[in-house]
């Protein structure tokens, strides 16, 4: 209590950092991940490096004087520099392999700044966010005290009354812990909604300047009118797959101590399936809720064609979760690092503190999750823009009547990767012959429309265009026939 003005100073410096931040990735974002990219392959490498001299210095050391402490000490240090390596070799690898997919990140995260600028009211939907959780908690907590004293009163033995109660009463604790369940992850799904149809309307609008008033109010006011249901569906599947799982863990704290190994070991096991069966689906889910709000359609059909897009983007997902993840996860430590820093400094200026490690913990837990909630929202637009990204590049061209909608960053990313696809092709590479089926697919696609006109009548010229595009497309084969 002594100490309430700085803690309440602490944690609006946290909140005035993460909206610093989040202006700061967009304008430095491509300096940003390069630079993270390269301090991880530096340490890790570094890393070996320096466990393979330990190793060494450690096995000359050894030579002279053979202990068995010095024995062990020196299979733990070749163990440390074997598996250092062996993690040093796969992720050169892997940053090998997705270092051409790091800028499509960069543009990304680009973008997502814009989308702030032009949606300023993004930056503010954790508030409401949270203000409709404590609202619910609130009802819910008070809930559960009238049904803490229902039923009919009973003294007992010590002379205090007991409610004890009787018929269907005393099942509606799990109907009241599944609401809670359900009903959050309901509001939070919520949020996924508004912010993916906000975001979707500003990635299909040519013209930035003819954005709606408010496009937040109008997603509300669109998830309000017709996608109640899909929220719904989607937040009771993971609510169906929450509940085992916490069926679980409440399982293995009772019988802690009591089972024997190989029991706790597939407990623990079933535990962690579960965990990542919720962040796989909760992650589908969140495109799902994307694809509605680009197609309209259903949660079954939205999250099918969400999972076929990601399916096709596989490593370009990959690396967007890897990388950005890793970016913004670094800017949540460093959001904390900075208010427990300005913490010490100010509690070390007021001499009548003696006890700093409760204030401390009060507002680097605060910073956190103002970070978390920040940041997760700049996560959510940029899993957002990627899914309308995709979309746009498998149904658009680039030609007359197929305009891309992206924005100008990331359609110098989509014209460099056919600068490359090109010269890779001239080069005969496995990159060329991996995008190869998207140009034939365009082929395909400009086939189908003429056989279509084709059946309107009084069009000879469309048999003339089909014959055209026959043609190429079988001179397009028989030049990329794979050997």
């Amino acid at each position: 209590m002594t100490s309430k003005e700085i803690i309440m100073g602490l944690c609006l410096l946290s909140l005035v950092l993460s909206m610093i931040l989040m202006v700061i990735i967009r304008y430095i974002s491509r300096v940003l991940v390069w630079i993270l990219t390269i301090l991880v392959i530096l340490g890790s490498l570094g890393g070996t490096g320096v466990l393979w001299w330990l190793y060494a210095k450690e096995r000359m050391s050894a030579s002279a004087v053979e202990t068995q402490i010095a024995k062990e000490n020196l299979q733990a240090l070749l163990i440390y520099a074997i598996s250092a390596t062996v993690f040093t070799v796969i992720l050169l690898l892997i940053m090998l392999i997705m270092r051409k997919r790091v800028a499509l990140t960069i543009a990304l995260f680009h973008v997502a700044g814009k989308v702030f600028i032009h949606l300023p009211l993004l930056v503010f939907q954790p508030f409401w966010t949270f203000f409709v959780l404590i609202l619910f908690w609130t009802y819910w907590t008070t809930v559960l005290l009238f049904l803490g004293t229902t039923g009919n009163p009973v003294p007992n033995e010590e002379g205090f009354v007991e409610f004890r109660m009787a018929g269907p009463l005393k099942y509606m604790w799990w109907y009241h812990v599944v609401g809670l369940i359900w009903i959050s992850e309901f509001i939070l799904a919520c949020q996924q909604m508004t912010v993916a149809g906000a975001v979707v309307t500003y990635y299909f609008t040519r013209e930035k300047r003819n954005l709606p008033f408010t496009p937040i109010l109008a997603s509300v006011n669109r998830l309000v009118c017709y996608h109640l249901g899909t929220v719904a569906k989607g937040s009771f599947i993971i609510t169906l797959v929450k509940i085992p799982r916490m069926i679980l863990m409440y399982i293995h704290t009772q019988l802690k101590g009591k089972e024997n190994a190989c029991a706790r070991c597939m407990l623990k096991a079933c535990i962690c399936c579960l965990w990542c069966l919720e962040k796989c689906l909760t992650y589908l889910n969140q495109n799902a809720y994307t694809a509605t709000a680009i197609n309209s359609t259903n949660f079954c059909t939205s999250a099918k064609d969400a999972f076929v897009i990601l399916v096709e983007n596989a490593l370009r997902v990959a690396a967007i979760n890897t990388v950005g993840d890793f970016m913004l996860f670094l800017g949540k430590v460093l959001i904390v690092c900075s208010t427990g820093l300005a913490g010490i400094m100010l509690l070390n200026y007021q001499r009548d503190y003696t006890t700093w490690v409760l204030p401390l913990i009060i507002v680097c837990l605060f910073a956190f999750l103002v970070a978390h909630c920040f940041l997760s929202i700049y996560e959510m637009v940029v899993d957002v823009l990627f899914l309308c990204f995709a979309i746009d590049t498998k149904y658009n061209d680039g030609s007359p009547g197929r305009e891309f909608y992206m924005d100008k960053v990331l359609m110098e990313f989509v014209e460099n990767s056919r600068k490359s696809m090109r010269e890779a092709g001239r080069g005969g590479g496995a990159e060329g012959r991996e995008l190869k089926p998207m140009d034939i697919d365009i082929c395909w696609g400009k086939e189908v429309e003429a056989v279509s006109a084709l059946l309107c009548p009084n069009n000879l010229r469309s048999l003339i265009t089909v014959l055209s595009f026959w043609r190429k497309t079988f001179h397009f084969r028989e030049s990329h026939r794979p050997e």
